[in-house]
């Protein structure tokens, strides 16, 4: 049977995986080529190329909307949260996955009937606790909340990955005299390397991307993430039209998320099918 055989149905579904592809890169490829122009060049034709590249819009957007503490103040909360979290993430995995406790059916269907109420409803309480405990307009406040927020898809996801490795080595480390925690650190966590990189990364695309959260709970401007920034100086284009310069810090705002797919986008495209697999 001739497997490279092309059907009309397989041209068809190419062509409409294509216009799919397309509609995603092209308005990353006009935002670039946008924030390449002067204001007079966008107002005259939004649709042509720029005559003259301008990098210096890129100079004033850094400078306008302080993007470097802005970027700091993202990697702190991002990589602290990151590290934090995905740690996290895989001491609970592992402990309603691998151990044997009374009450442990309850917690996970508990956990699984969570999925069931939207996440916006939670926010007038973790508000209050947040006020009450004074970590409002705090970043450390909110790599906590972050933190300690258990996401349950990313729960499901390294969960199923653990539940298919060999009992047998753990138990030859307790015959041998190891500890709980030595198992979890030693032999667990090297064993799950795949799924919690694949946990990680989806964790950081959030991260980044998190733009509720940190609206709510950051006021003072010196505090902001990249996506509070970049609303706030979308917010001043109703009282100036300096579009091209604004164009051009939502192109530095994505290199960040576009240099991490570029590096795993195999362990991104991996990781939406790993628990399932695995499980």
């Amino acid at each position: 049977m001739d497997t490279n055989k092309r059907t009309f149905i397989d041209i068809v579904w190419r062509f409409i995986m294509l216009l799919c592809a397309l509609s995603v890169i092209f308005p990353l490829l006009w935002i670039v080529l946008e924030s390449l122009k002067t204001n007079k060049e966008f107002f005259a034709n939004v649709w042509a190329l720029p005559e003259k590249p301008m990098f210096e819009n890129y100079k004033k957007a850094w400078e306008s909307y302080h993007l470097g503490s802005t970027l700091l103040n993202t990697l702190y909360y991002v990589g602290t949260s990151l590290v934090l979290g995905t740690f996290l993430t895989a001491l609970s995995a592992y402990t309603l996955t691998r151990l044997q406790f009374r009450g442990r059916n309850f917690i996970w269907g508990s956990i699984m009937l969570s999925l069931f109420l939207p996440g916006i409803n939670a926010l007038v309480p973790q508000y209050v606790l947040m006020r009450d405990l004074n970590l409002t307009n705090s970043l450390t406040g909110l790599i906590i909340l972050d933190s300690f927020g258990e996401s349950v898809f990313f729960l499901m996801l390294l969960g199923g990955f653990m539940q298919s490795l060999p009992k047998e080595m753990e138990e030859s480390a307790y015959i041998d005299g190891a500890s709980l925690f030595q198992v979890f650190m030693r032999i667990i966590l090297p064993l799950s390397t795949p799924g919690i990189v694949t946990v990680a990364i989806f964790k950081f695309l959030g991260l980044y991307n998190a733009f509720l959260g940190p609206f709510i709970y950051l006021s003072d401007s010196s505090k902001y993430t990249i996506g509070v920034a970049m609303y706030h100086a979308n917010q001043i284009m109703q009282y100036k039209a300096d579009w091209v310069t604004l164009f051009a810090g939502v192109t530095i705002a994505m290199i960040p998320t576009v240099v991490i797919y570029v590096i795993f986008q195999r362990q991104i495209a991996e990781g939406a099918t790993l628990g399932g697999l695995k499980g």
